[in-house]
This record gives C-alpha cells, structure tokens and sequence, in this order.
C-alpha cells in the first residue's frame, strides 16, 4: 500500500473555508475538514499520483476502505482493503488489490494481495558497483499472489505462515549486459511458489502513525520453481528491527534495520534483493544495485506540526554484496519530506520525500521524489 499514493493535495487549497462548505462531496469534506473519533469505516476513493526514479509520474485511480473489527476498545488496530490501477510516464502499467484484517483485540492478523504489473524497467547489471552507462531496458510482466495468518501466542508475539504464488516474464530486443553477463540467469522469467513461517514482536502503539514501540519482523520463505522453472530452488530470509521514541508532543524519532539473504545456486535474477524503494535507501532506482543480499539502515525524525500536516528528515545507509560484507561497500542516502494527515484518528496519511544517494564517476547524483501513502516504516 505504500508505493502508491493519493493525490489530493492539490484540492486543499482550491476549496473554500466558509459557506460553501456544504456542497463539498462528503469525504473530501471528512480528509480536509473533519475529525472523526468515532472509529466508524470509510471508503475513500480517491485519484493517484505517484512518482519514483523507476515510474517517472505515476496516475491512475484507488479505493481505500478502513475500519475497525472492535470499534469499543481502543487497542485494536484498523484493517484496510485497498485497490488501484495506474500506468506512468515511462510506458508501464499496475493493479492491485491486497488487504490488512486485524481481528478484535489484535489476536489474529490475515494478510492477502494479488497483483499484476507490465513494467519495463532499466536493468543496470548484479553487485554493488554497476555502471548507468550499462542500462539495458527490458519489459516485464509479473503476476503474483500472497497470503499470511498471524496467531498472538503471547504478549506481543506472533507467530505466522505465509505463501504465495509468482509468475515472471521478460523480454529484450538487445544484446547488452542482460544478455552477455553469466551471472544472470533465467533470462525469460518463470513461475514459482514460496511458503515459509514468520516471528513478529510487536509493541507499537499503532500500525499507521507510530509513535512508540518497537517492531521485530522476521521470516524465512522457501522458495521452489514449478512448471518449466522447476530446477530451481532457494530460501528468503527477511528480518526487520525497528523502534520509534516520543521526544515531545511534537517529535517522533525512528530508527529501521533490516536485512535480506537469498540462498540457493543459480538463482533467478529476478529473486535477487533490490536495493531503492519509496520506503527505505530513498534516492536510489529501484534495482540499480541487486544482489544475493541486501541490509540497510536508516534513522528518521519527524515534527507533527499540527493534526494535519507534519515534516521528516532522514538518512541512512545501504548496500547489496555476494560472500563477504565490507563497510566499504556501504552507500548513504538522506533527503527530507511533508505529510499530510488525512484521516487524523486513523492516523492515515500522504507523503512527499526527497531522497540523495550516492554519487558514481561521471554520473549525477542518484536522486529521487516518491509520494506516497504512510509512512516510509
């Protein structure tokens, strides 16, 4: 849900404050002017606007549904379903529909997406040091499915599984680095299932605009080529730390580790970390520099300037390697952005950021802006 965003910032400051308040549709009227505390649902549907070093603009349409499964305590978290259908400017397209089901009192959490994309991309090499002058452009096709179930066995623990399904096509007219480079494999795509366990300790105070807590995340995914791609098979693991202290009424400092290990041989290239995305290593093309691993760490501190709006700075560090780690390999990204909260009791909010990255010889400085919905983590 966070890599697409809504766009109604541009609506704020067209609509009048005064009489004519009445004929303003009713949920642009409940996203800018009211305060809803009454943990009733919502249905936002609303248009897209979203930007990334990959999508150049991205527009299209999004349904947001939100609510409550207990709506009287206070602990329970919101569950969501949403949609949305883009295409952008560098000729791709995407849909997808996925949601967020938090049971009464949080002791189940259910997960599900479907997704489609048609997404030609720049495809720069594998490892940490590849060049723009070796961008190749090479259309894709994904389709893939996911589901989760969390059970809480204890205070703050969860124990899940999840699965999934995925199906993978490329297609190029050259005869570059994608083609040439032996450390590439699986060239045409392939279909392929995942499933594996999941850990998650969790403190937050809430999901959507945390302000204390710490979350860990942890999972491992075994993953298995079927059909034509059944040669194939591998293990993901995933871990995430992150924690988030209350300075003030007004700042929110947060921190965020994370980690992704690909095992196996001959892996597909399409498996491999990424590394640049609208919520960490921000400023960085996504896929620039992929890898059989991939860790990075950010800190971000973020001022609420009042119920509405709020500020973040960021910057952290990246990089993807194979064998052994070095800190030199390490890449620094920082940037800032605005928020716009627009479902204050939710905790619902629009995001601006600018994100720098490194600078490599004979090359301008990596750079990007995301918009996005949420929070970056």
């Amino acid at each position: 849900m966070k890599k697409i965003s809504i766009l109604i910032i541009c609506t704020l400051f067209t609509l009048q404050l005064s009489a004519q308040y009445k004929i303003v549709p009713k949920f642009i009227r409940r996203i800018i002017f009211e305060k809803d505390s009454s943990k009733r649902s919502s249905i936002i549907p609303l248009p897209v606007l979203s930007s990334a070093p990959e999508t150049g603009i991205e527009v299209g349409g999004s349904l947001l549904y939100s609510f409550y499964t207990d709506t009287l305590h206070s602990g329970t978290r919101v569950s969501n379903i949403f949609a949305y259908g883009t295409i952008t400017t560098k000729g791709q397209n995407r849909a997808s529909i996925s949601t967020s089901y938090w049971s009464p009192g949080n002791r189940y959490h259910y997960t599900a997406a479907l997704s489609y994309l048609n997404f030609p991309f720049d495809f720069y090499g594998i490892g940490n040091d590849t060049r723009k002058a070796d961008a190749e452009h090479i259309g894709q096709k994904r389709y893939k499915f996911n589901i989760g179930a969390e059970e809480l066995v204890a205070p703050h623990l969860y124990l899940g599984l999840n699965a999934g399904l995925y199906k993978y096509a490329f297609t190029s007219t050259n005869t570059g680095i994608f083609e040439t480079d032996p450390l590439v494999h699986n060239q045409g795509g392939g279909d392929g299932l995942s499933v594996g366990p999941s850990f998650i300790f969790d403190t937050r105070n809430n999901n959507t605009y945390t302000t204390r807590g710490i979350l860990f995340n942890t999972s491992y995914n075994y993953l298995k080529g079927i059909f034509g791609s059944n040669g194939y098979s591998g293990g993901l693991l995933t871990v995430e730390f992150a924690e988030y202290f209350r300075l003030s009424k007004h700042f929110v400092l947060a921190y965020d580790l994370y980690d992704n290990s690909l095992f196996g041989s001959q892996t597909p290239f399409y498996l491999l970390p990424a590394m640049g995305s609208d919520s960490r290593m921000r400023g960085y093309y996504n896929g620039r520099y992929r890898d059989q691993n991939y860790a990075a760490g950010q800190a971000e501190l973020r001022y609420r300037i009042n119920d509405r709006f709020g500020i973040v700075g960021f910057g952290g560090t990246g990089t993807v390697w194979h064998g052994s780690f070095s800190a030199d390999l390490l890449k620094p990204n920082y940037g800032g952005g605005l928020r716009y909260f627009f479902d204050v009791e939710k905790g619902l909010s629009i995001r601006v950021d600018y994100g720098v990255g490194e600078q490599r010889p004979g090359e301008a400085r990596q750079s990007g802006v995301y918009i996005g919905l949420g929070e970056a983590f």
